[in-house]
């Protein structure tokens, strides 16, 4: 790419629009204000699509604002996104595609950016393919999930202000837990990939993160009970009759036929996903706890507790400000250089276009999602230093009657019941 804006000034009736799709991550502003302050450099006009893909896909003419420098000039500190956002589908099916790439048009739309998850990314995955460069679009990859697949394992943005806010806030609930003699049930947000619970785990100290990539695509909600209760008889056993869990949301997928038969009515978004803020996993976790610790004779105070929505639109740590400054400048450079249809991300601190086509799963057409990968040392590390059953707790005799002791169960009957759910 050449080094001085000038070789990339267009007409000023170039337009560049920028759009927010998904759930809130601390971030998108940084975004925007660099996408913007490169597009002015670059002699186009930079336009806010309001609410994301909502009133593209309806064949509505969207809410805008014509972005200036006082718009936008401070605005990379500040969380939440000046634009809103939305979780609609713009390729829901065709029509409803055709009428999005048609009201980009009545905008005179020429370079889209949208900011996003796997589901934003999928809907300018389809816009970029219909427009066949008509209109110039990239993503740059929004989620407190970390859930895209990004060159070198690079986190997606949001999510080191979130692993931040939230293990701040399990530090909080470690000392009420310690002060309080009690257990916490925390669920927090990851639909498909733990990374979030496991670096809020990781970086609090918090005893236990409970990931989906744990279980196989069918678990039971016992299987999950007792991997908790199993942490909560350990800690006994060493005289701490408190704790903190922390479970990622979607753990809640891999249970639906104990315990969340309701989730096919429970309401879903425009791309089919269960809406997972209205499954109660913690309050069904905790109830759960609460009755086996009670069959087999343990005392012991179970709460659950939500966190979510308090990360999604913190004030970005200083790593989340820089990361996204140089991802919006990237995202507008490579449009202007002639780019269609790829995600921005970094490599070694350059700017590294992917594909969008490439991020595709061909088993579903959708944007691949990236997992905790249970392999690694940084899994392994989380690991070691967290309290669960292990197989050495069953085959080591004097261990194995410790822990049976904390219970109403003989040795025996301990390893019958919690033998299965021990972690190598």
């Amino acid at each position: 790419m050449p080094a001085s804006p000038i070789a990339y000034v267009r007409s000023v009736a170039d337009t560049l629009a920028i759009l927010v799709g998904g759930g809130p991550a601390p971030g998108i502003n940084g975004v925007i204000a660099s996408a913007a302050m490169e597009a002015f450099k670059c002699g186009l006009r930079a336009v806010g699509i309001y609410d994301g893909y909502r009133d593209l896909a309806a064949g509505r003419k969207p809410e805008t604002v014509e972005l200036t420098f006082d718009h936008v000039s401070r605005i990379h500190t500040s969380g939440g996104s000046i634009l809103r956002t939305s979780r609609t589908n713009p390729a829901k099916d065709d029509a409803t595609l055709e009428r999005a790439v048609d009201s980009l048009a009545t905008l005179d739309v020429r370079y889209l950016v949208c900011i996003g998850g796997d589901d934003t990314t999928y809907g300018a995955t389809r816009i970029a393919e219909r427009t066949r460069g008509r209109i110039g679009v990239a993503t740059v990859p929004k989620t407190i999930d970390n859930d895209l697949p990004l060159p070198e394992n690079a986190p997606t943005f949001g999510f080191e202000t979130a692993r931040s806010v939230g293990a701040g806030i399990l530090e909080s609930l470690m000392e009420d837990a310690r002060t309080t003699a009690r257990w916490y049930v925390v669920v927090c947000m990851g639909r498909k990939s733990g990374s979030l619970a496991l670096g809020m785990c990781k970086a609090a100290g918090s005893t236990l993160a409970v990931l989906p990539e744990e279980f196989p695509d069918k678990a039971t909600l016992a299987a999950v009970r007792d991997t908790i209760v199993g942490a909560i008889v350990k800690r006994r056993a060493v005289g701490r009759k408190h704790g903190v869990v922390v479970v990622a949301e979607g753990v809640a997928e891999h249970i639906w036929d104990d315990v969340l038969t309701a989730g096919e009515q429970l309401g879903r978004d425009s791309f089919g996903n269960v809406a997972l803020a209205d499954v109660p996993l913690g309050i069904v976790l905790r109830d759960a706890v609460r009755a086996r610790l009670g069959e087999i004779g343990v005392d012991s105070v179970v709460h659950a507790k939500d966190i979510g929505y308090e990360l999604r639109c913190a004030k970005p740590v200083p790593f989340d400000v820089d990361y996204t400054r140089t991802l919006g400048y990237g995202a507008v450079r490579y449009l202007v250089d002639g780019g269609s249809g790829a995600l921005i991300a970094l490599e070694g601190g350059n700017v590294k276009p992917v594909m969008l086509e490439d991020l595709l799963d061909p088993r579903t057409g959708r944007i691949r999602t990236r997992q905790v990968d249970l392999t690694t040392e940084a899994y392994r590390v989380a690991r070691d230093y967290m309290v669960y059953l292990e197989p050495a707790d069953f085959t080591d005799s004097a261990r194995l009657a410790t822990l049976a002791a904390q219970t109403n169960l003989d040795a025996g009957k301990f390893r019958g019941e919690f033998e299965s759910v021990a972690l190598p």
